[in-house]
């Protein structure tokens, strides 16, 4: 491993380099490509260098034991022990961050979330797991932008797709990929029985120009005027924007912004993203697999996460993981559900799952 570690090293080193020569600015596909390889190894090489000099000060202290006597001898042993414990902490460290890297960390993420089975309490709830988010978002320092609502009747959202911006988004984000099963009582129901609902989140890596280059010929770009609940006209020039991707039969349609060049920008950065999302699967033989696995058919019996109002419980069963803090985690707190979902893909890693 101490080699290995040494080749990354010098490898950063030779990235720093790289990216103080400012003809490196002239070239955006090598700048970007320099960036998030410096954002992937820093840590990596941070756990390095603190492991080098706790490996030194333990080699110190040990020499020194020898010469010395009384108060100062007992003073170095619990230096050594000090030293020993961090340099086991740092091995442990190393052993994750050398861990396979998901080609997607450190990237935005483009969120969709739509109500799928229970009609307008599905809509509801697709509003509350936006709110969540939202809150989540908040609470990591993250950037959060709406490219496209569609609002239902009652003011939930028929569909939601938002973009989060901060290096993390992605590894936290990634998770929360699938259908979501609700079961409180709606605000329609008269009589107090408790229904079930679902609503889907499908989470993409948010791709960049260099990532997709997309051949104007392979686009027919429609326009239309936009609409709002019900179908009435909510503007009054055709501002919304269709993009079909023919090789693929992919369409994204925006229309929140006024402007068509706005829309049109915004929707070339879904397809571009939906575009990665798709070649990395079918990269790893998964696509049809892993897009029904986020998705699903929406069906109520289909779910990763159920919520629970009754009970205020969150059950995540992926994992078997439960909490009676639903209350919270609606307010963003999902960090320990995130932080759980995350150990278990690190020790599947660890032991060869």
């Amino acid at each position: 491993m101490l080699d290995r570690l040494e080749r990354l090293e010098d490898e950063f080193r030779s990235v720093e380099a790289r990216l103080s020569d400012p003809k490196v600015f002239e070239d955006n596909a090598a700048y970007v490509k320099l960036t998030r390889r410096h954002r992937e190894l820093e840590p990596v090489v941070a756990a390095v260098r603190a492991r080098r000099q706790a490996a030194e000060d333990l080699e110190a202290a040990r020499e020194m034991l020898d010469g010395t006597s009384g108060d100062d001898r007992e003073v170095l042993r619990a230096e050594i022990v000090a030293a020993e414990a961090t340099i086991d902490r740092l091995d442990d460290e190393l052993k994750v961050l050398l861990l396979p890297r998901d080609p997607n960390d450190g990237r935005n993420v483009i969120v969709e979330v739509r109500g799928a089975e229970g009609g307008e309490e599905a809509n509801l709830f697709a509003k509350d797991l936006f709110d969540m988010y939202a809150a989540y978002a908040q609470r990591q320092g993250w950037r959060l932008e709406v490219m496209e609502s569609s609002v239902s009747d009652m003011g939930g959202f028929d569909a939601v797709t938002f973009t989060l911006k901060g290096n993390s988004a992605w590894s936290h984000m990634k998770y929360e990929g699938g259908p979501h099963r609700v079961q409180r009582v709606p605000v329609t129901e008269s009589q107090g029985r408790v229904h079930t609902s679902s609503a889907t989140v499908t989470v993409l890596p948010e791709a960049e120009e260099v990532d997709v280059t997309l051949d104007p010929n392979d686009l027919q770009i429609d326009v239309y005027r936009s609409s709002g609940p019900g179908g009435q006209s909510v503007n009054t020039t055709d501002s919304a924007v269709r993009i079909t991707h023919k090789p693929t039969g992919l369409v994204v349609s925006m229309q929140d912004e006024k402007s068509q060049i706005q829309n049109r920008a915004k929707a070339l950065v879904v397809l571009r993203s939906r575009l990665l999302k798709a070649a990395q699967d079918e990269q790893a033989a998964e696509l049809s697999g892993q897009r029904k696995a986020q998705v699903g058919g929406g069906g109520r019996s289909e779910k990763i996460r159920t919520y629970n109002f009754k009970e205020n419980r969150l059950t995540d069963h992926r994992i078997g993981y439960t909490a009676y803090n639903l209350d919270k985690v609606l307010g963003g707190e999902l960090d320990a559900v995130v932080g759980a979902l995350m150990q278990d893909e690190r020790s599947r890693q660890l032991g060869g799952g």
